[in-house]
């Protein structure tokens, strides 16, 4: 079932913050995963076409959404997000993506909890140290005194950043961009 977004959400800016990120190598940094067959990954060691969406915060089983959380544009719909990236890997594998990953600053044993509670055919990856966001210059927000990557999303190929996504808003139909963007890249 697809989680849906309460209306009214404050919608975020593009502040420029990723304006740097098109053309950029990726550093080679060791990603922990949901995966058990591959612990950690290499994002800048992948051979094929990468989709990495970026998400604040995933709630955990039972949490109840707290309404400052709302009142942050962009932050809330990380459920919904994953779960239209879920629910549309297909289509994305058939345009010729080869890897698909969510991101967040939470460490793994909360993302395998919200991994295996939300059924996601795609691993999850921690940024529990800030490597890959300090390293990259993401934007950061913070919240509760955690610092939170703000919602984006990346397409890497051949360890290189092609295109990116920010703002992200609303977040549940950020993979039709992504997926209208592949048709555009298969049609040239």
């Amino acid at each position: 079932m697809m989680p849906t977004l309460p209306s009214g959400l404050p919608e975020p800016v593009d502040d420029g913050a990723c304006n740097h990120l098109t053309g950029l190598t990726l550093p080679r940094i060791r990603l922990p995963s949901t995966n058990s067959s591959a612990v950690q990954v290499d994002l800048s060691a992948l051979d094929g076409l990468t989709i990495v969406f970026c998400y604040p915060r995933s709630a955990a089983a039972g949490e109840s959404v707290p309404p400052d959380w709302d009142a942050i544009p962009g932050a809330r719909g990380c459920t919904p997000q994953a779960c239209s990236f879920r629910d549309n890997a297909g289509a994305l594998y058939a345009s010729g993506v080869k890897f698909l990953f969510g991101l967040s600053t939470q460490g793994s044993e909360t993302q395998r909890e919200f991994h295996d509670r939300t059924h996601l055919s795609y691993d999850l990856l921690s940024d529990e140290k800030l490597q890959f966001a300090e390293a990259l210059k993401l934007p950061l927000f913070e919240w509760k005194g955690q610092p939170l990557i703000k919602r984006l999303t990346l397409a890497i190929s051949k360890g290189k950043i092609i295109k990116f996504w920010y703002p992200v808003f609303p977040p549940d139909q950020n993979v039709f961009a992504v997926l209208e963007w592949l048709k555009g890249e298969v049609e040239k």
